[in-house]
């Protein structure tokens, strides 16, 4: 699947100049390719490109004063095939990379811990990719999408009390649900067409069978429609723009279509 991905950002800096974090390249990878593409920031100052978490995709520091602008356009080519999760078997924890172990442990917005009785409970004698497969599927069914129900501090543990939330929120209690059953998971900041309202997505992506397999439990974007940015443990790591200061919105406009 080829996919058109056009961002522009426009937000004013209030006070002292600002250090910003930003995180909107698609990143290239084996099952995604860059066919073209073109970052824009408006700055009187350099920009400096820095690698992105576990080396995939990258941030761009930029020194904004008064005003951050910055255009972004690409075209990827998605080369990813379906796969049926439920039949892919489980991985003992004993036998996973250090790399991944991250990747189980409880983080910021992800507290796995909290939900293991709750795993244990409902999906014991579960494992392996039939577990991911019944969790996501709880996941799509017992949260409401509701655009403002939530903000940049809703954790996992709110959204599960909640029952609603954003894609933000559905990508995170996904997360930590699987990484309480025992199975690596992270956090993906993607781009994807169908995503109702447009902007910025993110996703889930799980260990099973020896390579990361992509969820959207909003049931918005199939994976073979997913262009991932970054990855990271949570909303933490694969913020599309982190201020190191204060700014304020002024227009934001994510557009992705199938070409």
């Amino acid at each position: 699947m080829r996919l058109s991905i056009a961002v522009d950002l426009d937000y004013a800096i209030i006070g002292q100049p600002a250090d910003v974090l930003l995180q909107i390249e698609a990143a290239a990878m084996p099952d995604q390719r860059i066919v073209a593409e073109a970052l824009t920031v408006w700055s009187d100052n350099p920009v400096a490109a820095v690698r992105g978490e576990d080396g995939i995709g990258q941030r761009c520091w930029i020194r904004a004063e008064n005003w951050l602008k910055a255009e972004y356009r690409a075209t990827v080519e998605v080369e990813r095939e379906p796969v049926d999760l439920a039949s892919l078997p489980p991985t003992s924890v004993r036998a996973l990379d250090g790399a991944l172990v991250p990747y189980l442990l409880p983080s910021r917005y992800c507290q796995s811990d909290r939900l293991e009785g709750f795993v244990r409970r409902e999906f014991g004698g579960l494992e392996g990719g039939a577990l991911v497969s019944a969790l996501s599927e709880w996941v799509a069914e017992s949260l409401q999408y509701r655009s403002n129900a939530s903000s940049g501090e809703t954790t996992a543990l709110d959204t599960f009390a909640s029952r609603s939330g954003v894609c933000r929120d559905y990508a995170h209690l996904l997360v930590a649900l699987v990484r309480a059953g025992e199975i690596p998971a992270r956090c993906v900041a993607a781009y994807a067409p169908g995503v109702d309202p447009p902007d910025f997505h993110a996703v889930a992506e799980l260990w099973l069978d020896g390579a990361w397999r992509l969820v959207d439990a909003t049931r918005m974007a199939p994976a073979e429609s997913i262009a991932r940015v970054c990855v990271g443990r949570d909303a933490t790591d694969i913020a599309f723009m982190t201020v190191f200061g204060e700014a304020q919105f002024v227009r934001q406009d994510v557009r992705v279509a199938q070409v």
